[in-house]
């Protein structure tokens, strides 16, 4: 059942800060979302030699579409909290539950990237980039893309962070100021 959020029984926090908070995540994880699908798409559409071949460049496809799904599940639980006003789950489940999401699959991103850039920078030291020149200008695209949805999902974390913290201070998941 959607938990209303809790503050100790007063809002100490105008509903226009909330509003401005909620409209952020949102922001992040509509921009975490693009910059994870257009990853997905530039690996998955790179067919010159096929990118399964490459273990790392299956991670990355493979990461970026988990990062693009959970980013489209929380967008939809922003626009809920957005047009409802309480979160999916009871608001300290939720609030773990984005906090935690956030860190796991923003290292599995970067980790992803990190092995997607060293097999594109071997491929290119190889000589394999002048035959296949087009493979790794999508590797290097698909890498890059997935850097920029790490950013912005490391971005949505510290918000998510901020978030938890306020909780566990206050009892409201809302900032202090």
């Amino acid at each position: 059942m959607p938990s209303p959020p809790h503050n100790g029984g007063g809002d100490a926090h105008p509903p226009q800060r909330r509003h401005h908070l909620n409209l952020l995540i949102l922001l992040l994880r509509l921009v975490t979302f693009g910059f994870s699908l257009a990853a997905a798409i530039s690996i998955v559409t790179n067919s010159s030699p096929s990118w399964l071949r490459f273990q790392s460049f299956r991670f990355v496809f493979a990461a970026n579409v988990i990062v693009a799904a959970y980013s489209l599940f929380e967008m939809c639980a922003s626009v809920h909290e957005i047009l409802k006003g309480a979160t999916l789950f009871p608001e300290p489940m939720q609030l773990c539950f984005d906090f935690t999401h956030d860190q796991v699959f923003a290292y599995m991103v970067v980790a992803a990237g990190a092995a997607g850039a060293a097999d594109a920078r071997r491929l290119r030291g190889g000589g394999s980039c002048a035959a296949e020149g087009g493979f790794c200008v999508l590797a290097d695209v698909a890498v890059a893309l997935g850097f920029a949805g790490f950013a912005f999902l490391a971005l949505a974390s510290l918000v998510s962070g901020f978030r938890l913290a306020c909780y566990v201070t206050t009892g409201s998941g809302l900032h202090i100021w």
